[in-house]
């Protein structure tokens, strides 16, 4: 005689991952349910649902930050005629492109997501915390490509700077999207309020803007040490030494390395920092 299995024990069951077969009785063992999700599948998949979540809403966003960087340039194009001033302003303006959408919107979407109990629903998902903060961290540094790209070629042109060594871009801007995108999650996941991972996301925007576009030999010894702290700062100095007549590739190599290096360390601490806000 076939025997059904009842709504509470079946709830039960499915929370405790066990599964009990139709007609077995009472002392049968259940059946696992399937092992907790890997770190890669659960990246992709998360990546790829922020990628079309993001896309009709970043898009726009991603067309004022690149005129903001290129209208910065034609506003500085007046002050600064050429030379290494002139390579500092094109790379800073290139990595803002960076720098508003991984680090200003990764720090209010966040926010958001905090204060709006959002947190919860990807608690409940068997999917590493690595996974969430890497995926959504990806999907809005993808979003800068195109603008960082296009702000590149036309500082380039406004300033007559070579462009042989734009390929510098394809290291420059992953390594300071995974920087500047641990930076915003961590920001976004650590402010108390929503308004105030908007402020955060603002000011860090700012503070990329002012120490990153502006020639750093011009800058009060204070203001400098506080550049050096910021984690764009070694892709745009990357950037900006591609463009001389002979790169030095050694010193190049060691700015992407600390780029990478603070990248890993911001991603890390962006994952404990969603841990931390999703367990509270």
């Amino acid at each position: 005689m076939t025997s059904i299995v009842p709504a509470e024990v079946a709830g039960a069951e499915a929370m405790t991952g066990r599964v009990t077969p139709v007609g077995a009785g009472a002392g049968a063992v259940g059946a696992q349910l399937a092992p907790r999700a890997r770190l890669f599948p659960s990246l992709a998949a998360v990546y790829r649902a922020q990628l079309s979540r993001a896309r009709v809403a970043r898009i726009p966003l991603l067309f004022v930050a690149t005129f903001q960087s290129i209208g910065i340039m034609i506003l500085m194009r007046g002050v600064v005629d050429g030379g290494s001033e002139a390579r500092a302003v094109v790379a800073g303006s290139s990595v803002l492109v960076v720098a508003f959408v991984a680090l200003n919107l990764l720090a209010q979407y966040f926010g958001q997501l905090r204060a709006s109990g959002g947190l919860d629903h990807y608690a409940t998902l068997p999917v590493p915390p690595a996974a969430v903060v890497l995926g959504a961290a990806g999907a809005y540094a993808s979003f800068t490509v195109p603008g960082t790209i296009v702000t590149a070629v036309t500082g380039s042109v406004l300033f007559q700077l070579p462009m042989t060594h734009l390929w510098v871009l394809l290291a420059v801007i992953p390594l300071s999207g995974a920087a500047l995108s641990g930076l915003g999650a961590a920001l976004g996941l650590l402010a108390p309020r929503q308004e105030l991972a908007t402020l955060l996301g603002q000011l860090g925007m700012s503070a990329a803007l002012l120490l990153g576009v502006l020639p750093a030999n011009r800058m009060p010894a204070p203001i400098s040490w506080a550049r050096d702290l910021l984690p764009s700062t070694y892709g745009v100095e990357a950037l900006s030494r591609s463009f001389g007549t002979r790169p030095d590739w050694a010193v190049i190599a060691l700015d992407l390395g600390v780029c990478a290096v603070v990248g890993v360390l911001s991603l890390a601490v962006a994952t404990w920092a969603y841990r931390r806000a999703a367990v509270r």
